[in-house]
């Protein structure tokens, strides 16, 4: 027989409300009214017997609740059990990791607290003289003369390994040795070695022995400048005194724009030939006498004040700097070390003679009549760039003024420019964090399936004038073409070919450290005056 729901709710709400005292119930339901009734009677069916729910439940609690109890224990015991698998499997996971990324090996923690980095570069160089019409000899005479050529052949330019990381995310540090320095030429061997702090996505500090903020084609790495060699003004005034010195230095960088400073110095000890502003060609190392070291502060600021896209955009900028010049003494008053001097190539990168040359600034014993001195040097800077699509172009002006005794405001300076083209369609890469050049990426990658790689055209004029009142340094000029091969991000293969326009360098002077004014002869940049020169310069570049 079927009953309708109305009719189970009405016999359930008849069975919750019947007499306490009954543990069971006859039902009867009438068959044509289909009413509900606890007594038989005429045309009535029995429904059947029913219990109350309540003492149903109440005769079951005992046993459930003590059966419930034991479930949540052992569920409880279970909850414990699998949350510890979960924190030894998170301790695992975030004891280290070791990570292959696409620009080398990198090691982290799974938070994200402690990363390590292993960073590297290698660059073989070639240089070959195919017209070298020069004097016949150095001026010198005797046993001393020597040929007046530069020498064909290639050597490593620079072999780098370092690391950089972060600790806690906020503070970053990076060490770089470089196994091609220390040879007397260019010092020890550490370029980077500093520690910063990030107080804010654009602002930190760091400490250490860092660049100095000087110049676009200065902070540009080496590794993504456009030709084999920096051109001759950065070279001579920044890169050849030894960039990298030791201090503190400040940035502040937004998305189109960036500030940068520091306070540094040569450091004294062990490392401090890495540092020496005299470098060889000063004939001294500032360590082996008495006397405070140089120091200097330094400022450059950059921008895009005009920006499109990141492959549309001008780039302009301005350095100054100002360095305290410490000459050094004996006790008879005869200069024993420090001064400064300026000495450059004309972009050659193996035989890396120097063909300018100002020789020693500070010359003559202390107070002597005729005697010189350089005290203080401020140098300016200004730069710009424009990247439209693959074209680029690039063009810096610096300036370096000479002040001390026997000195007057005596000016050396320079400027450069070039352009070049992405035959391949790529742009160059910026970096506003650093107002510098980035990594180049090609549009696709070489492979035997017909990938190019990226190729890029460069043209550029270089001058530089080392003549100023009684400093003699010379003055050259050239102009070279360039080919650039990217088969992928972290290889390039370059060749340059560099045309000497005018090399003056017949009032060539240089001084001995006790020599009373600045008269004697640099028989080395004498040789090359008015002289032709043309080389091929190659060089083979992995990094990462």
């Amino acid at each position: 027989m079927k009953f309708s729901k109305l009719t189970l709710a009405i016999a359930t709400t008849l069975g919750a409300t019947a007499s306490f005292n009954a543990l069971a119930m006859d039902l009867y339901v009438d068959t044509k009214t289909k009413q509900i009734y606890a007594e038989p009677g005429r045309g009535r069916e029995l429904m059947g017997s029913f219990e109350r729910v309540e003492d149903k439940q109440a005769a079951a609690a005992p046993a459930d609740t003590n059966e419930m109890a034991a479930i949540r224990e052992d569920l409880e015991l279970k909850t414990n059990e699998i949350k510890a698998l979960e924190e030894h499997a998170k301790e695992a996971e975030g004891e280290g990791k070791i990570e292959l990324k696409d620009g080398g090996i990198e090691f982290k923690t799974k938070d994200g607290n402690f990363k390590a980095a292993i960073n590297g570069r290698l660059q073989v160089d070639s240089q070959t003289n195919i017209n070298q019409s020069l004097n016949s000899d150095f001026l010198g005479g005797g046993a001393s003369t020597l040929p007046a050529s530069l020498n064909d052949g290639v050597g490593l330019r620079r072999a780098r390994l370092g690391v950089e990381g972060t600790i806690f995310k906020d503070t970053d540090y990076k060490f770089e040795y470089d196994f091609t320095r220390g040879n007397g030429t260019n010092g020890a061997g550490v370029t980077d070695a500093y520690v910063r702090y990030n107080f804010s996505k654009p602002f930190s500090i760091k400490f250490g022995a860092f660049k100095e903020p000087f110049s676009l084609e200065e902070a540009t790495s080496n590794r993504y400048i456009t030709f084999i060699e920096r051109n001759m003004i950065t070279n001579t005034f920044v890169d050849n005194l030894n960039t990298y010195k030791m201090g503190i230095g400040a940035n502040y960088s937004a998305d189109r724009w960036q500030v940068a400073t520091s306070l540094q110095t040569e450091p004294v000890g062990a490392n401090g030939a890495s540092n020496s502003s005299t470098n060889s060609n000063g004939g001294s190392n500032r360590n082996n006498g008495s006397g405070d070291t140089n120091y200097e502060i330094n400022l450059r600021a950059s921008g895009q004040p005009w920006m499109e896209s990141k492959t549309k955009f001008l780039h302009v900028g301005a350095s100054g700097s100002y360095l305290d010049i410490n000459s050094n003494y004996r006790s008879d008053g005869a200069f024993n070390n420090g001064g400064m001097s300026f000495a450059n190539g004309i972009g050659n990168n193996v035989d890396r003679s120097n063909i300018l040359n100002t020789g020693q600034l500070t010359a003559g014993n202390k107070g002597a009549a005729g005697s010189h001195r350089v005290d203080h040097l401020f140098r300016f800077g200004a730069e710009t760039a424009l990247v439209y699509g693959p074209f680029s172009a690039q063009s810096e002006y610096i300036q370096t003024n000479v002040d001390g005794v026997g000195y007057n405001g005596d000016v050396l300076k320079g400027y450069y420019g070039y352009m070049t083209y992405f035959l391949t369609g790529e742009s160059r890469a910026y970096k506003s964090r650093t107002g510098a050049w980035d990594r180049l990426k090609p549009t696709r990658n070489f492979d035997m399936k017909g990938g190019w790689g990226a190729w890029e055209l460069a043209t550029g004029y270089d001058y530089i004038d080392l003549n100023s009142g009684p400093i003699q340094g010379g003055r050259a000029s050239t102009v070279k073409f360039g080919i650039n091969w990217y088969p992928n991000p972290h290889v390039r293969v370059m060749a340059n070919y560099l045309h000497a326009l005018d090399i003056n360098t017949g009032d060539n002077r240089a001084v001995s450290a006790n020599s009373t004014s600045l008269g004697g002869v640099d028989n080395t940049s004498r040789a090359f005056n008015n002289g032709d020169l043309d080389m091929i310069e190659t060089r083979v570049q992995l990094d990462w």
